[in-house]
């Protein structure tokens, strides 16, 4: 009798510790720093990307008095949006960032991008453009963009691979959400990015069950960032995500432990 009293006692035990705590797989969770309601300022202005190798991008270039010198260096390039947005377009129309940090761009030939950002690459083209062939009135307007905000989702997500989103800013909730979320067996509480630098790659951690995680200086992601989520301990363990899912796993392994007891004490 008491060691069938035990085993109740440690199924029980083992009940309570394997269930998922709402608190772990809630998002943005009021702090006591934070009080409900409050209005809260939101620092957005980051950082300015640097280029790097692999980055693609969509260069136009615009003058309106002169149209058909324009159209020598948007070969290959489309005006329209919806085209340029379509998966895969601006892979086959866009100006990539090879191994050696240049772009090839038509007439210019080769430029240096890799560390740049968008606007010192911007200046960069239309200074060259005005010097070597437009002339000062030529109202010469040049847009460079990134091909959309690419980034890699791995680990317990529902959808794993390559995401992209056409936004300059995204953050980590949108970006997790954009691939379909986290299940409930994902860990919100230590979500990694793994952000490329020039001088290697670093490793941040982020506790997204915490509403005080917009004050981080990742919380918006960078182009070919890669989120990891790890799994809770509850999903290795197989007792199950949920109250019910656990009492009805470790029901039946304690029905099997009891009957076996039973069994052994009755010979």
């Amino acid at each position: 009798m008491r060691t069938v009293l035990g085993l109740l006692i440690i199924g029980l035990i083992l009940m309570a510790s394997s269930c998922v705590p709402t608190r772990n797989i809630t998002y943005l969770q009021e702090s006591p720093t934070v009080k409900n309601d409050s209005l809260i300022t939101i620092q957005k202005v980051q950082p300015p990307y640097r280029l790097q190798i692999n980055d693609v991008l969509s260069i136009q270039i615009k003058a309106p008095y002169d149209p058909e010198l324009v159209s020598m260096f948007n070969v290959g390039t489309s005006n329209n949006v919806n085209t340029l947005n379509q998966e895969g377009g601006l892979y086959f129309s866009g100006y990539t960032i090879d191994q050696h940090g240049d772009i090839r761009v038509p007439k210019l030939g080769k430029i240096k991008a890799l560390g740049l950002t968008l606007e010192e690459l911007r200046e960069l083209i239309e200074k060259r453009l005005l010097t070597e062939y437009f002339k000062p009135n030529a109202d010469l307007f040049v847009t460079v963009r990134l091909g959309g905000l690419r980034y890699v989702m791995a680990g317990e997500v529902s959808g794993k691979g390559e995401q992209t989103i056409y936004r300059d800013q995204v953050s980590i909730v949108e970006a997790i959400a954009n691939s379909g979320g986290v299940p409930i067996t994902g860990d919100l509480t230590n979500v990694r990015i793994v952000r490329q630098y020039p001088d290697g790659v670093k490793v941040h951690h982020l506790d997204l069950t915490q509403l005080d995680v917009i004050y981080s200086p990742y919380y918006y992601i960078q182009p070919n960032d890669m989120i990891v989520v790890d799994p809770l301990p509850q999903k290795s363990l197989g007792t199950g995500t949920t109250g019910l899912a656990s009492f009805t796993t470790i029901i039946s392994v304690l029905t099997t432990l009891v009957t076996t007891v039973l069994l052994f004490t009755r010979l």
